[in-house]
């Protein structure tokens, strides 16, 4: 299931499991971000997105596999270390930047960057790992 270098059910799998761990992750962390998001609670419960933000968290994981997939083909990181190390890399350099960045802008303090960017460097390394195991 490759084409031009890229196998897609990797990428569908990077990014279901991606979400499933951010679902887990936002899960045990919503008390802290909806504070740090100065997200008021309705109810007594968490937070439970609308489906048009759950289908755009999808969609948008599924073109950040399929993009990562395409840069790890073209940097040659084949296999699971070198996926890893390029996730890492490619997280610290835009992700928790552009994060950091857009967050600082928007007044938010720092505790909701923190949250936010350690789910994404999970998301990173777990599609980093995913791919680069069917490299």
């Amino acid at each position: 299931m490759a084409f031009a270098g890229v196998n897609y059910l990797a990428v569908v799998v990077a990014a279901v499991l991606a979400f499933v761990f951010g679902a887990v992750y936002y899960g045990v962390l919503s008390k802290p971000w909806m504070k740090a998001a100065r997200i008021e609670p309705k109810g007594s419960g968490g937070m439970m997105p609308p489906p048009g933000l759950l289908i755009n968290s999808i969609v948008c994981e599924l073109i950040m596999a399929w993009v990562l997939a395409a840069v790890l083909g073209a940097i040659g990181a084949a296999g699971i270390g070198a996926a890893l190390s390029a996730a890492f890399f490619l997280w610290l350099g835009f992700i928790a930047t552009t994060i950091a960045v857009n967050q600082r802008y928007q007044s938010y303090g720092w505790d909701l960057t923190v949250i936010d960017a350690i789910h994404w460097l999970g998301v990173a390394l777990i599609m980093g790992a995913v791919i680069g195991w069917w490299m």
